[in-house]
């Protein structure tokens, strides 16, 4: 049965089902893979390389995987390159496809932080040795965000394997994956998700796709599931809603529910040919976006609890009984949308914002153009304190008035590269720049 107008406006009003706690970040982000946080006066709206920046750490080797921290520890991965590399290109381009693997030799490493002072508390080499498989120019081969279930840290690299450590730094267990060639040569960047003792992970790659559930006090299979597609780069999603919890893991061919014991509960598509923005829940409805630039299918949809089977649209249908609302051509290509109080915004690549009302799909501002110039993001955007924060990779943040109406109130820059989407913990933002590691707060 469809819902009224007023009343996908209630349940808009009603409170979210999670929030972020304000002392850890345990993944992309945050618990709940929505990117907020809760209001603090401490949040800086302003910053710069100088103004409210309590530690700047330098950082070598190449990493776009986001920081996490738990209980005062910041951690971090990061891939080293024994030789120099070529230099990365900012925006969106062609020519960036590297489809042989490099020679030189590298190490990936699994670092820990002091969240007070930024000193490098413990470094463990996870491995060391020559890349079986290539990346793009703009990634790396440690994209995929860490995370961690308040015991145990576990740092992923989708082609190569998965190290669980404890807070010591201690390797606790570890698993080798098969480096599966991608698409273009492009790399991985899904990110493992935590959740009542397991760790999820995809790998959507050319030869064989799969879904799996680990335990994660000691690194079992506890199951594992084939998938029928090709390479895609979304993190998964575990959806706590009031039917049941479902693990949702965006895709080409379909975005697909799981069960908890890796059964198929529902499937959607048509989807973008490069799927990358990680679906996330506000007020009991899902939010799944896929927007490759070059595609004219960029869907959004806006997912009820309780579906079963295809639960695809018509032709011509814009909603059914398992879909709220959706846009054919509204998604992103790399950054995650984001719903903030009754709104759903769009940060595109290229440097426009676009918002919607999140119950119905109502545009309440088409695209704005932040920026002359501003023409490359790829971080995800975050937001508290009534503000709305877009991270260029230029290092220029642009902060937002949330609401209504479309209002830049400022811009903070760095004058660093910035790929990475930051954690919201303490007060402060804990940022990487491909220079350095930040945590910024009010002074």
């Amino acid at each position: 049965m469809r819902l009224s107008r007023r009343a996908l406006l209630a349940a808009a009003a009603a409170p979210a089902l999670r929030a972020a706690s304000p002392s850890n970040w345990p993944q992309f982000r945050g618990a709940d893979s929505r990117g907020l946080s809760e209001d603090d006066p401490r949040l800086p709206e302003s910053w710069s390389r100088t103004e409210n920046v309590r530690w700047r750490t330098p950082l070598d080797g190449k990493g776009w995987g986001s920081p996490i921290v738990w209980d005062g520890t910041v951690f971090l991965t990061a891939a080293i390159s024994e030789v120099p590399e070529e230099p990365l290109k900012k925006g969106l381009y062609g020519g960036g496809n590297r489809p042989e693997p490099p020679g030189a030799m590298h190490r990936w490493l699994a670092r820990a932080y002091d969240l007070d002072s930024g000193e490098l508390r413990w470094e463990k080499l996870a491995h060391r040795g020559v890349p079986k498989t290539s990346r793009h120019l703009k990634n790396s081969f440690a994209s995929e965000t860490p995370a961690s279930d308040g015991k145990r840290f576990f740092a992923h690299f989708g082609h190569l394997g998965t190290f669980c450590y404890d807070f010591d730094g201690e390797l606790v267990w570890s698993k080798t994956w098969p480096p599966y060639a991608t698409r273009y040569g492009w790399g991985t960047s899904a990110s493992p998700i935590v959740h009542d003792g397991r760790l999820y992970l995809v790998n959507d790659n050319e030869e064989q796709s799969y879904l799996l559930a680990l335990e994660a006090a000691t690194g079992r299979e506890i199951w594992r599931v084939e998938r029928d597609e090709k390479s895609n780069w979304a993190t998964p999603y575990v959806w706590e809603n009031a039917e049941r919890t479902e693990i949702v893991v965006p895709g080409y061919n379909k975005t697909r529910s799981y069960d908890l014991d890796g059964k198929l509960l529902w499937e959607l598509g048509p989807n973008s040919s490069i799927v990358i923005p990680t679906p996330f829940e506000s007020r009991g409805l899902l939010y799944v976006a896929s927007g490759y630039v070059g595609d004219e299918t960029r869907p959004v949809y806006v997912i009820r609890p309780g579906a079963t089977g295809d639960i695809s649209l018509g032709p011509g249908e814009t909603s059914n009984g398992a879909i709220v609302w959706s846009l054919p051509q509204g998604a992103p290509y790399n950054p995650s949308p984001i719903v903030y109080g009754d709104y759903y915004y769009t940060l595109y690549d290229r440097g426009f914002l676009t918002c919607h009302e999140a119950a119905t799909g109502r545009e309440v501002y088409g695209k704005q153009r932040i920026e002359v110039g501003a023409t490359a993001f790829t971080a995800s955007p975050w937001a508290y304190n009534g503000k709305l924060f877009a991270l260029s990779e230029d290092g220029d943040c642009y902060v937002f008035e949330a609401g209504a109406e479309y209002k830049l109130l400022g811009k903070n820059s760095l004058g660093e590269l910035c790929m990475a989407t930051p954690a919201i913990v303490d007060g402060g933002l804990i940022l990487r720049t491909g220079a350095a590691l930040y945590r910024i707060a009010r002074s």
